[in-house]
């Protein structure tokens, strides 16, 4: 049965439907006009037309029923129609329009005038998150914002804060992308030359075996004279290929400078040494770079590649001012200038630099320098030392110092589409490392260092200055990035000149006492090294000098950067008192100093505090204020010591990502006025890593090298290394403290200072093996330095007994046969950490099972400096002030959970904190123990 669509249904089962033509027409041509409209409106604009014809179609509806106003109708249309004319701007546009125009938190559109927006935007740049109380004043105090709702100002700030943090990750993005564009740009290059050079290899490999296989069938006496012979005059002495030039012939110059530029360009961008990644390096797009060193070449090397926001001709000034960044480099004098037919110029150096140690000399470098430019724009400074096997004159030398030779290095520095440079950096050195004693050689022997000391620094410099006149690195304070540097490089190279104590600077030895081990030397004359201003502010009209007591040990087992960072928190394990303030009284104007130690009292004083000044963008160098909190004297002799004492501290190589390079800590004393030129007497640490050595059998921890090495002694250096550990790491630990002396005094002063760098380097012995892994387990060394202690033991039994007593449970479940020892390892190896802290107006730590050490990241030996109130928030101790007489009442109390410190700044979070009271045998409060339950890092 068919159907007639155009006539009525005669079927009783269906309806009658009729449909015209003329019905069928408009409703097709009303959907193409639909169709059409929709093309040409965007998808937005048809979503935000749809819904404001329905909410005036609902507003309508309410109208007739007398539930709105015709205002309110009015209103709704022209937010909807201001909605859909925002949307309907360009993307610029929007963005510019977009903070005059936002949504309160009833969902309402505001408009702000251009005023309004000038208004709030100066708020903005002096406080981007201003506090409701703000915000009212701003309301107040200007009239163009009073029709304006204080949620709505709230609103407008988040909005801008979103903005601002969208345009920064915006214009991160853009960096990062465009750094990663020029590293695969450059890996790319790098990929075509290593393809060349492969089918290089293969075309020669090819043509060698064609070689042998015609010389193995004719293999005649004749030919194997001829072989020998050929081979003799290719081993003919290489002077003759380079015969002596005239360092006054600029060609003779440019012939070397030549050869030098390929040279360098074939290790910057070639394969003709072989390198291999560094171990250890930050990988990624925000690192500093490509870091590689050498394998298997003669001398050192390491090569760094990286992206920097300077331009080339900036970057090469930089590079070529070695001692504004190379913290090794003594002296750069340019003695001539040769300018080339090119553009460019070839200068004639000489370098000195300091020796890392006290028992090695330094080094000095005779060296041709050439600046050019490459056709491609790119900026070439290349360098090689002049010696007879190049052709050049060697240059005189200076007493002093070894001569060590500088292969072909420098710098080549590529312009970067969009701003920037490329940077491609090479160091090449043969230290001449035969003469220094063998158990300290792998420091001139290791590429790792010359990348850490030289390569890598000069990346991180230029990149921390171009950071700094983007804008992206800020500083507190009113002292310029400029000036802070310079504190750095006076710190740093006041610490050197201590350490190698350098004649032309006039530094004269002392005669020892009999022992070796500590190397006392003084300057009378340190105009050379303070300035005339600093000498006469302070030395008196007797007359007076600076005296350095210095001194080296071997180190076995211990992180560099871990000791570093422990020696700057924790001054008083190593630190005197009376020495600090003798030192801090020199620099006061018009102090009367005295010979020290009379009133030696390690641990003084009441506080360190840290203050910082500078830090590098990776944090690997920091400068900050030290103040020594001193206390109020009753009587003449404690005058001294009833001041504040200020230092000025340099810290570097504590970078995590930054293993194998040195630690150093560095301060010296200055005055509460820390003028910009206050003079600065330089003392401290440094801690160089050593290259692990497999073949000498282990004695002992710490060794004195200055009492058993000398240069150049075979047998000295033979014995060292053979008290060597194979298994572990080894460094080399070099201490120098400065005092400034009156004449009359200078003996005292000497005995004085001898003691206390022998009592400095016991302390740092003790930290060492406090903090130094061993074989079996960091718990097993901390449990061995409390059962060195009976008074442990005793401890341990009076807080179990306490416990036992004040909540009626078992602190520690287990066998106890073992008498005190046996309970305190059960305290030790409890969960849960647990802690004894002294009954005083400012409560310290006395004890700690190792759940506790871990929690509190220090050691037993540094415990006894941390504080309670250092621990706990401001939450925990309004708890335990809350709860303290109850505990003393009671017994016992229970905190409820939350967070606490470490000593490292780590927030710890514990489920509860369980404090209770320990009584000794005579039932008299003993102190006060916290156990903190579930504890873990956040």
């Amino acid at each position: 049965m068919s159907y007639d669509l155009f006539s009525p249904c005669r079927s009783a089962a269906f309806p009658l439907f009729y449909i015209y033509p003329s019905h069928l027409e408009a409703h097709t041509k009303h959907q193409t006009v639909k169709k059409e409209r929709e093309k040409r409106i965007p998808w937005a604009r048809r979503e935000k037309f749809h819904k404001s014809r329905v909410r005036v179609s609902a507003f309508l509806r309410l109208q007739s029923r007398g539930c709105v106003r015709e205002e309110g109708l009015i209103d709704l249309f022209l937010s909807d129609m201001s909605m859909v004319a925002a949307t309907s701007v360009g993307k610029d546009k929007l963005s510019s329009a977009s903070a005059m125009v936002g949504i309160d938190a009833a969902g309402k559109y505001v408009r702000y005038t251009p005023e309004q927006v000038d208004a709030l935007e100066r708020v903005y740049n002096e406080c981007p998150k201003p506090s409701s109380l703000r915000r009212q004043q701003l309301i107040r105090e200007c009239p163009i914002l009073s029709n304006i709702e204080p949620k709505q100002i709230k609103v407008w700030f988040q909005n801008r804060r979103c903005r601002e943090k969208q345009r920064k990750e915006a214009s991160r993005l853009q960096t990062v992308n465009r750094k990663l564009s020029a590293m695969n740009k450059l890996l790319m290059e790098e990929n075509d030359r290593l393809q060349k050079q492969v089918s290089q290899l293969v075309y020669e490999n090819g043509y060698m075996r064609q070689q042998l296989h015609h010389t193995s069938a004719a293999t005649t006496d004749t030919s194997c004279e001829s072989a020998v012979t050929s081979g003799q005059r290719g081993q003919q002495n290489p002077l003759s290929q380079n015969p002596p030039r005239d360092a006054n012939n600029p060609a003779s110059l440019l012939a070397i400078a030549e050869e030098t530029l390929a040279e360098f360009l074939s290790k910057a961008t070639g394969t003709s040494v072989e390198w291999v990644p560094l171990v250890g390096m930050k990988p990624g797009p925000d690192s500093i770079g490509i870091i590689a060193v050498s394998h298997n070449c003669s001398g050192v090397a390491a090569r760094a590649c990286g992206l920097v926001g300077l331009e080339p001709t900036k970057v090469a000034e930089i590079l070529k001012d070695r001692p504004s960044w190379f913290r090794e480099c003594r002296r750069l004098d340019v003695l001539s200038i040769i300018p080339t037919g090119n553009g460019g110029n070839i200068e004639l150096i000489y370098m000195q630099t300091y020796a890392p140690t006290t028992i090695a000399p330094a080094r000095d470098f005779w060296t041709l320098r050439y600046t050019t430019a490459l056709d491609d724009g790119s900026l070439v400074i290349c360098e090689r030392s002049l010696t007879p096997s190049t052709g050049g004159p060697a240059g005189p030398t200076t007493p002093g110092f070894v001569r060590a030779e500088m292969l072909p290095s420098g710098y080549l520095v590529r312009p970067c589409e969009g701003g920037g440079s490329m940077i491609h950096i090479v160091d090449h050195v043969d230290w001449d490392a035969w003469n220094v004693p063998e158990v300290i050689r792998p420091l001139y022997e290791s590429p790792k260092v010359l990348a850490h000391k030289a390569t890598i620094t000069a990346l991180r410099h230029i990149r921390q200055i171009a950071l700094e006149l983007s804008g992206e690195v800020s500083f507190t304070g009113s002292r310029q990035p400029a000036v802070l540097r310079t504190f750095s490089q006076r710190l740093s190279r006041g610490f050197n000149d201590a350490v190698n104590g350098f004649v032309d600077d006039g530094w004269t030895l002392l005669s020892n006492d009999g022992s070796d081990d500590v190397t006392i030397a003084v300057n009378s004359s340190p105009d050379k090294l303070l300035g005339t201003h600093a000498s006469m502010a302070l030395f008196s009209a007797l007359g007076g000098g600076i005296l350095c007591a210095k001194a080296s040990m071997l180190l076995q087992n211990v992180p560099p950067a871990l000791l570093v960072q422990f020696l700057r928190e924790h001054r008083s394990e190593w630190a005197d008192s009376g020495v600090d303030a003798y030192s801090a009284s020199s620099f006061r104007a018009h102090s009367q100093f005295g010979v020290p130690g009379l009133r030696s009292n390690t641990g003084f004083w009441g506080s360190q505090i840290i203050l910082p000044l500078a830090h590098t963008v990776e944090n690997e160098e920091l400068l900050e204020v030290v103040r020594l909190e001193g206390h109020h004297g009753f009587n003449q002799d404690e005058l001294l010591l009833s001041r504040d004492m200020y230092f000025l501290q340099l810290c570097t190589g504590v970078d995590e990502n930054a293993p194998g390079a040195c630690a150093q800590l560095v301060f010296a004393p200055i005055d509460e006025s820390f003028a910009d030129d206050a003079p600065l007497l330089a003392s401290g640490f440094r801690v160089t890593p050593l290259e692990p050595k497999t073949n000498a059998p282990a004695s002992t921890r710490t060794l004195d090298l200055a009492s058993t090495l000398e240069i150049g002694s075979s047998g000295s250096a033979r014995s060292a290394n053979d008290n060597m550990n194979s298994t572990g790491t080894r460094s080399v630990l070099t201490l120098a403290f400065q005092f400034a002396y009156e004449n009359h005094l200078r003996d005292s002063v000497a005995v004085m200072a001898r003691q206390y760098v022998r009592s400095v380097v016991a302390s740092v012995q003790r930290v060492a093996m406090a903090i130094a892994p061993s074989r079996l387990g960091c718990s097993q060394i901390g449990m061995k330095q409390a059962n060195a202690s009976p008074a442990a033991q005793t401890l341990a039994e009076w807080v179990s007994k306490s416990y036992r007593a004040h909540t009626g449970n078992e602190l520690a479940q287990g066998d106890c046969q073992g008498g005190g020892d046996g309970l305190l390892k059960l305290i030790w190896h409890h969960s849960d950490a647990i802690m004894c802290c002294s009954l005083k107006a400012s409560p310290v730590f006395s004890f700690a099972n190792q759940a506790g050490l871990d929690m509190l990241e220090t050691t037993l030996i540094a415990l006894q400096e941390i504080r309670i109130e250092s621990v706990l928030d401001e939450a925990g101790r309004k708890a335990l002030c809350s709860e303290f007489n109850k505990i003393m009442q009671q017994g016992f109390a229970r905190l409820p959970g939350g967070i606490c410190m470490s000593s490292m700044g780590r927030p710890v979070s514990y489920e509860e904190a369980v404090v209770w009271k320990v009584l000794d045998e005579d039932d008299s409060p003993h102190c006060l123990a916290f156990m903190f339950v579930n504890w873990s890092f956040v």
